[in-house]
Order: C-alpha cells, then structure tokens, then sequence
C-alpha cells in the first residue's frame, strides 16, 4: 500500500450536503458534515429526530447521492464497491417471512453470486456468533423481536464487508432486550473487526457502543462535535454507572443543547 493510502482515513466526509426536493422547494437535510472515520473504528451517530442522520447512511450506503461536499470510501486504490463491501443493517428486521433464517442470511450472497458452499459455512458461523445457533431452519416468525434483529446482523456480515451501516437497529426492541443487544453488538464488533457506523438517538447507547461519537444539529444537519469514547473493553453494562460514563453523556447533552 501506498504512503498516501496509509495517511488517509478509511472514509472521509468533508463539507457533506444533501437537499431534497419537496412539493417544488428544496429542504435541506444535511448541511457542512466533516469528519474522518478509521478502519475499525465504531462510529455513532447522535442527533434531534430528522436531523439527516439516516441520510448520511444512505450517502455513504450509495442509495443516494450528496449534492455537495465530498465523500471518499476506501484508500485511492481500494475504493468500495456499495453493493460487494458495505452491509446495512435497518430498524426493522425486514426478513423474508417464506424463508428460513439461513436463507435469509445467505440473500446478499445469493445476490451478488458468491460461491455458495463458503457463504453457507459463513452464515452458519455468523447465526452462531450472534447466539442464533440453532434456529438456522426456523422462520421469522417464530423467533423473537431480538432474535430476528440478530439474524439481520448476521445478513449485514454475510458477504464479508469492509463496512456496516446500521439505522437505529435497536430503536423497535424493549429495554432490556437492548440492552442485551448492545452488549451483543459490542462483542460482534470486537470479533468480526469490521467499520461500523450506527444511527441512534439513545446518548446512553451511543456511549456504550461507540471508540467515537458524532454529535449532529437539527435538521440541516450540521457538525454540533465529535468525541472519542473511552472505556475499557470488552463493555459490560457495568460501564454504565461509570463516572466517566456519566461525564461523556453529559458532554453530548451540552453539545445538543439539552442542559
């Protein structure tokens, strides 16, 4: 690799716009976003409810194009391909309800024509890492709320990509289940090595998960701060009643406004 590919982040968002057109006038949604992420990194995104944080996924997702700024994915000479190296994750599950948890899992390979025995090992792995092991022929609906949400992680991983986008994953769950599924994610996290960046409006949640957390203005979205998160690994929910928990929460209320 390159010394340029080494200097530069794994993505790069500078002065990042996005307007939508609506009923013939432009809203704008996203507004001046800056920030670098690093191979590995789990990022969080905060912010109001519209704010633009969903767009910015879908920017970086490829689903839709920014209309200013600019987006870099990958080092010059290993740009991403959307469809091969990113996986998302959505609010809901949004699993086949006529295919079994393993054929759902092994979709975005099917898709994109990966060897099949390969992919079928990885998923059996995956459904096994996210505690799925199993319910592998089981149907959606025969799996819990958590439990379906957890098969759409493993889906997100199937295809081994460089990078996750996950929309307020856990936004449908009840509390305690969540909190059960961000410990869960952390430990998938660790294990799987992957960039992820995660959409969310707990504080809590985005202190919890995150080595990084990006806070954003309502709607057009803007740059309210970044702060890198400091706990120690792996994270229990013991974190929580942490002093310098506490104090990282504190700090994003202040950048929201909110104290």
């Amino acid at each position: 690799m390159s010394e340029a590919a080494l200097r530069e982040p794994f993505i790069r968002l500078d002065r990042v716009r996005k307007a939508y057109r609506v009923e013939g006038r432009e809203v704008l949604a996203v507004s001046d976003v800056s920030f670098d992420v690093e191979a590995g990194e789990f990022i969080a995104l905060v912010g109001p409810s519209g704010c633009g944080k969903s767009t910015l996924l879908k920017i970086l997702s490829g689903l839709v194009l920014n209309d200013g700024g600019e987006v870099r994915i990958g080092v010059p000479e290993q740009r991403l391909d959307a469809g091969r190296d990113v996986g998302m994750v959505f609010q809901q599950p949004l699993l086949l309800k006529w295919r079994s948890i393993i054929d759902n899992v092994l979709l975005p390979a099917e898709i994109l024509g990966l060897p099949q025995r390969e992919a079928r090992e990885r998923a059996f792995h995956l459904l096994e890492l996210v505690g799925l092991k199993g319910f592998e022929h089981s149907r959606p609906y025969e799996l819990s709320g958590g439990m379906q949400q957890r098969a759409a992680i493993a889906r997100a991983f199937v295809h081994d990509p460089k990078l996750v986008l996950m929309d307020e994953p856990f936004g449908a769950l009840d509390a305690l289940t969540r909190e059960r599924m961000n410990v869960e994610l952390n430990r998938i996290w660790k294990e799987s090595a992957k960039t992820i960046l995660f959409v969310t409006h707990s504080i809590s949640e985005a202190v919890f998960l995150g080595t990084k957390v990006i806070v954003l203005t309502a709607r057009p979205a803007r740059m309210a701060g970044r702060i890198a998160i400091e706990l120690a690994e792996p994270r229990t929910l013991e974190a929580k009643t942490q002093e310098d928990f506490g104090a990282y929460s504190r700090r994003i209320y202040e950048l929201l406004g909110m104290t």
